[in-house]
């Protein structure tokens, strides 16, 4: 006990081998992921010119960092020696190339893999080829590896398989972010975090339709206690912007899309739940409206808080509420403020009283909240024992609450 005692007071990150900026998965990742928009259809200069875009219109500034191919960028086969190969016609450059024009940016490099024989689209997966594709990606200069679950061998254990790729990725020379997906599957909860993976995928693939957002959002709820620094429960990717334009009818033009509102409640849900913010719309073409909620860096920053803290639900008063409809999320922050969430996914418009004693502020105590709207980007003023807002149907009040004497 003694020598341990002296070990974590002589502990430096340098000393083995990481720093604050080279701890993979401190805080939820940001990015960029090709699959929800373009689906099969990618190619070297769409991923150079999103690059692009992340730098010139503010995406990088706000925190945005990884460039992300997913499914469809190889042959279908791989070479003599067993190596993955980027498919020459959409990636004449080869992978490498690509990848140092994306760190040339200051951004970093992510790619696709899958625990199974083959990709979820057919390719080549990685079993048994783990230690060798995490050396290729290593040597391709990548970043972040997502790593899906198709075509797993029906007797083999996922839990098993994930660690494996951990590993493998650990020892590969190289920093990647491990972004496991295997979408809530195998009791995941109970041993993703020792698995070593820095973000899981705890939710079926999301669509472009307020249903699915809001089922998603609501399966989580209760699941605080499952997301953290260093392993980040991902709720899929973000649809903010897309307004049903992917080229996949399952993801998006033949099911619709959302109303600005509808995104910005996704937005700001997946934000406080502490899920990645990896964008899969087509931000080359993104609406001002789009912009202003990706880029609102007063919810990005209750996101990114360093303490990565779950945020717990409060159901509202009057006690007829009855559903998961309307609730409000709490989330505590590392300077001591409290980021409150005020949601209504119902039909209809809800009064939400935020009663402060159920957030640990009772009246007895003196101490008032001072209270800043993270939409709307202005103070509110201070209030003592509740805080009554009316919330339109699907939409929601982000808050930053401050506590004054």
């Amino acid at each position: 006990m003694i020598r341990l005692v002296a070990y974590i007071r002589n502990y430096t990150p340098e000393r083995d081998g990481a720093t604050m900026d080279k701890m993979l998965g401190l805080t939820p990742a940001m990015g960029w992921n090709s699959w929800n928009t373009f689906t099969w259809d990618i190619n070297e200069q769409l991923i150079r010119d999103v690059a692009d875009v992340f730098v010139s219109e503010g995406y990088k500034d706000a925190g945005y960092e990884y460039i992300v191919i997913d499914d469809c960028w190889s042959l279908r086969e791989r070479d003599e020696e067993g190596r993955l190969v980027p498919d020459p016609k959409k990636f004449p450059s080869g992978m490498k190339s690509l990848s140092d024009y994306i760190h040339s940016k200051g951004l970093k490099f992510g790619m696709y893999s899958c625990a199974g024989t083959h990709t979820c689209a057919g390719y080549p997966g990685s079993f048994e080829h783990e230690f060798q594709d995490a050396t290729t990606f290593a040597e391709w200069g990548v970043d972040f590896l997502k790593y899906d679950y198709c075509f797993k061998p029906r007797n083999m254990s996922g839990e098993l398989l994930y660690k494996r790729m951990s590993l493998a990725l650990k020892n590969c020379g190289r920093d990647i972010l491990f972004s496991a997906c295997n979408w809530g599957e195998d009791d995941v909860y109970q041993w993703i975090r020792e698995s070593g993976a820095h973000m899981y995928r705890s939710t079926v693939d999301i669509q472009d339709n307020w249903e699915s957002i809001k089922n998603l959002a609501i399966s989580q709820l209760g699941k605080e206690c499952y997301t953290g620094s260093f392993c980040h429960n991902d709720m899929d990717m973000l649809v903010v912007g897309m307004y049903g334009g992917s080229n996949s009818g399952f993801i998006g033009n033949k099911i619709g899309g959302c109303t600005d509102n509808e995104y910005k409640t996704h937005f700001a849900l997946w934000s406080l739940m502490g899920s990645p913010l990896m964008i899969g719309s087509d931000i080359r073409k993104a609406s001002q409206a789009t912009k202003d909620i990706l880029l609102n860096k007063d919810i990005i920053a209750i996101n990114q808080d360093l303490e990565a803290r779950g945020a717990y639900r409060i159901k509202p008063e009057p006690n007829w509420f009855h559903t998961d409809e309307t609730f409000m999320l709490v989330k505590a922050l590392t300077n001591g403020d409290v980021a409150v969430g005020l949601f209504n996914l119902s039909d209809s418009q809800r009064e939400l009283p935020l009663l402060f004693w159920d957030i640990g502020v009772p009246y007895a105590s003196g101490v008032s909240l001072s209270l800043y709207d993270c939409w709307e980007h202005k103070e509110l003023g201070v209030f003592k024992e509740r805080f009554n807002a009316i919330v339109p149907a699907h939409d929601c009040m982000i808050i930053r609450a401050k506590l004054v004497n």
